[in-house]
């Protein structure tokens, strides 16, 4: 009898070890991608280092693309987490680790010289690889051009990748993110030039762009990180954290624009 009931047993477990029937015939509308952001990274080092790091250290990206030569690796699904963003906000966004794909570009980053602190060029092959890549993950996730960000955007008081050298206008020329228009630009510089405004105005416009800054009315050190971010991606030529004129324009273009051209 025992052995009848024991067998029994295991024939209803069976059958249910696939689970309950799930109909699936039903989808809400309410929904969008777990993913929201593509944040981009230099991994200061080379690919040996970066990928042992990304694949056995406490860090982690979803994809990592080669230098020499130009190659991509997946290391992390698109559904699941990968930890490279840590502490990281914009708008109203934070941990960003939750919503976001990391992409790391092997890069040695900067060496700091007796002149000052130099930052290394990408490989035109990786960039043209990392674009490829971006425009499936937007068709894929829906990524819109104001979330394909860099690590410095999000976390400014402790970041610099992917730094000045990053080719931020060759993602907006392939139409992947927004870029101010030039002639605009111009044109409010010299409005700016003639008086410029108070620090308030730069942190507001800041918080409005997308970083999280308390407008604090001073120039402080947390602003002076942010505006060293704004000017490495849109104006690599100078990134002194200084508020002039031409970051101004820069600032009032991006904020005041539905749409901008490359």
């Amino acid at each position: 009898m025992k052995y009848l009931l024991s067998l029994i047993s295991l024939i209803l477990l069976a059958g249910c070890a696939g689970g309950p029937p799930i109909d699936h015939s039903y989808s809400s509308v309410s929904q969008d991608s777990r993913v929201r952001y593509v944040i981009l990274h230099y991994t200061e080092g080379d690919f040996p280092r970066a990928l042992s790091i990304l694949t056995r250290g406490s860090v982690s990206s979803h994809y990592l693309i080669s230098d020499h030569p130009p190659a991509i690796y997946q290391l992390v699904d698109e559904g699941r987490r990968a930890y490279h963003a840590g502490f990281s906000a914009w708008n109203n966004d934070a941990q960003l680790n939750f919503s976001s794909i990391g992409i790391e570009l092997v890069n040695p980053g900067y060496q700091d010289t007796p002149q000052g602190r130099v930052f290394f060029a990408y490989p035109p092959e990786q960039i043209a690889l990392l674009i490829g890549l971006l425009k499936q993950i937007v068709a894929r996730q829906h990524v819109t051009p104001d979330h394909i960000l860099g690590h410095n955007e999000i976390a400014p008081q402790r970041k610099s990748d992917p730094g000045p050298m990053f080719p931020w206008q060759q993602l907006a020329q392939a139409g992947l993110i927004r870029w101010p228009d030039a002639a605009q630009v111009a044109q409010r510089r010299q409005a700016f030039e003639q008086q410029l405004p108070d620090i308030g105005w730069f942190q507001n416009k800041l918080v409005l762009h997308g970083y999280v800054l308390p407008c604090s009315n001073q120039l402080d050190e947390a602003t002076r990180q942010i505006l060293v971010a704004f000017q490495m991606k849109y104006r690599p030529a100078r990134f002194d954290g200084i508020p002039d004129a031409e970051t101004a324009a820069l600032l009032d273009v991006l904020t005041s624009t539905v749409s901008v051209a490359p």
